[in-house]
C-alpha cells in the first residue's frame, strides 16, 4: 500500500455524499498533486467534477470502504461525515497502512458523545457552559425544576444534526426530555440526554486544520441555523454562511486559538489520542467571553462551501500534512475576497423532505460565475432531481461582501424546483449578527 505523498499522481478517496463532500472534491480536483478522486457514495455534482468517479458504497460501510481503498491503492482517504469517524474508519485504515484525514474513533468521541465532550471541556478548563447528563427522565425532570432558566436539551449521540432542542420554557424542555428518554425520539442517540446552560450572544464557527499538535485556523464563516428570514423558525443544519464575519476578527481568532484550540489539542495528545483532521468549534461570544457550544470533528456544512472556495493553496498538500504531522511545513494562503453561500432546501425541510422533483437552472447559475455544490440530489433518466432536505448550495466569491451576496442571491434566482426554500437575507442587512 502506498504512503501519503505530495508528489503528482496521487489517488484520493473522499467518503460522503453531501454538499460538504462536493466542496472537498471540487477543491481536490483542482490540485496538481491529484490524478483521480474517488467518492463514496458521492452525488451527481461530484460525478461531474474532472477526474472524479463515484463509487456506490455508503459512508458507514466500513468494510467495503477499506476494501475499496486497498483495491484502488489510494494514497489518502478524506472522511467527510462524522458517523464513519465515530465508527473507527480512520483506525481501520491505519491498520492497513492507509493515510487518512480525520480523527481516530477515540478523538472523534468529542462529537460522538455530547456528554463526553462536555466532560472533556470542563476538566481541561476550556470555557463552556454548565451541563448535566441523565439517562432517567424522572431524575432529569427533578433537576430541570431547580433550574432558574430553561436549558438547551441535547441527545447525547449522533442524531444527524437534529438532536438539539433550544427550549424557550421549562415546559418545552420537559417535553423534549420525555420525548428523548421515554419515547425514543432519537433512538440510541438519545439513550442519554444533556441539559446544558443556554448561552447568549452571537455564534461563530471556528474551523481549524490540525495535525495532532499544530493547527491552522480557517477563515471564520458566519452560519445561519434558523430556517426563516430574520433568524426565525426552527433550527436546521444551516441555511447559508458568509465570509468575512463582522465579529470574528484576527484578535478574536487568536484568542480562541490560545484558550480553546491549543489546550484542547494538548489535552487530547496527553490522553493518547492526538487529533488529526478538522476540529470545528461552535462558539458563543458571551458577555463573559467566547465559550464552546460544541465540538464537531469534521468540516462544517455549509461552512465548507463558503471557506474552501477562498483557499489559494493546494488542499491535498494540507490534508496530507495533517495526516502525517507536518502542518507547520505547509504555507496556507487564503483569498482576501468575500464569499457567500446560500442553501436551497426541499419543501418540508427540516421536518421532512419532498418527493423527488426536477431541478432546472444549475447551468445558468454556473454560467453567472456561481459555484453550485450538490447536497441532496440524484439523477432520474439523466435529469437532476431533489433527493434530500438540503438540496444545493450556491456560492459566489467576489471582492466585497455586498457583491458576493448579490451574486449568490442572483444565482439562486436562476435555479428552480417545486417547493424550494431558501433564505433571502443571507449576508444582507436583515441577517446581520445580533450583538
Amino acid at each position: 500500500m502506498s504512503e501519503a505523498t505530495d508528489m503528482p499522481g496521487a489517488k484520493v478517496l473522499v467518503v460522503g455524499g453531501g454538499g460538504r463532500e462536493h466542496a472537498i472534491v471540487w477543491a481536490l480536483a483542482k490540485s496538481p498533486s491529484v490524478t483521480e478522486v474517488l467518492v463514496a457514495p458521492g452525488n451527481p455534482g461530484t460525478a461531474s467534477e474532472p477526474g472524479c468517479r463515484n463509487m456506490a458504497i455508503g459512508a458507514t460501510d466500513i468494510t467495503s470502504l477499506i476494501d475499496l481503498a486497498v483495491a484502488e491503492s489510494v494514497d489518502l482517504v478524506v472522511v467527510g461525515p462524522e458517523d464513519p469517524l465515530v465508527l473507527g474508519l480512520v483506525d481501520r485504515l491505519a491498520e492497513h497502512g492507509i493515510a487518512a484525514f480525520g480523527p481516530s474513533a477515540a478523538a472523534a468521541q468529542l462529537e460522538g458523545s455530547k456528554s463526553h465532550c462536555k466532560d472533556f471541556l470542563l476538566r481541561n478548563d476550556i470555557p463552556t457552559g454548565r451541563a448535566q447528563s441523565f439517562t432517567d427522565s424522572v431524575i432529569a425532570l427533578e433537576y430541570l425544576a431547580d433550574l432558574a432558566a430553561p436549558p438547551v436539551v441535547k441527545a447525547d449521540g449522533l442524531a444527524a444534526g437534529k438532536g438539539v432542542i433550544v427550549a424557550e420554557t421549562h415546559e418545552e424542555a420537559a417535553i423534549a426530555i420525555r420525548e428523548i428518554l421515554d419515547e425514543g425520539r432519537f433512538g440510541e442517540a438519545g439513550a442519554e440526554v444533556l441539559l446544558e446552560e443556554r448561552l447568549h450572544g452571537p455564534e461563530v464557527s471556528i474551523l481549524a486544520f490540525c495535525d495532532g499538535r499544530s493547527f491552522h485556523i480557517m477563515p471564520a464563516a458566519q452560519d445561519h441555523k434558523r430556517l426563516l428570514v430574520g433568524d426565525e423558525g426552527p433550527n436546521t443544519g444551516g441555511m447559508g454562511a458568509f465570509f468575512p464575519s463582522p465579529i470574528a476578527d484576527a484578535e478574536l481568532l487568536a484568542g480562541i486559538g490560545r484558550t480553546v484550540l491549543a489546550p484542547s489539542l494538548a489535552a487530547l495528545a496527553a490522553e493518547g489520542r492526538p487529533y488529526r483532521g478538522v476540529l470545528y468549534a461552535g462558539m458563543m461570544l458571551t458577555a463573559d467571553g467566547p465559550k464552546v457550544i460544541e465540538y464537531n470533528c469534521r468540516f462544517g456544512d455549509p461552512e465548507t462551501e463558503v471557506v474552501l472556495p477562498l483557499l489559494e493553496s493546494d488542499l491535498y498538500e494540507i490534508l496530507v500534512a495533517c495526516a502525517d504531522g507536518s502542518l507547520d511545513d505547509v504555507d496556507i494562503h487564503w483569498s482576501a475576497d468575500a464569499a457567500v453561500t446560500i442553501v436551497m432546501a426541499s419543501g418540508g425541510y427540516p421536518v421532512s423532505s419532498s418527493e423527488p422533483v426536477p431541478i432546472s437552472g444549475i447551468g445558468s447559475a454556473a454560467a453567472a460565475d456561481c459555484t453550485v455544490f450538490h447536497a441532496g440530489t440524484a439523477t432520474d433518466d439523466g435529469a437532476i432531481v431533489t433527493a434530500g432536505g438540503r438540496v444545493l448550495t450556491v456560492t459566489a466569491v467576489r471582492p466585497t461582501l455586498t457583491e458576493a451576496a448579490t451574486a449568490a442571491h442572483d444565482g439562486v434566482a436562476l435555479i428552480s424546483f417545486d417547493g424550494a426554500q431558501h433564505r433571502a437575507d443571507i449576508a444582507r442587512a436583515t441577517a446581520e449578527v445580533r450583538v
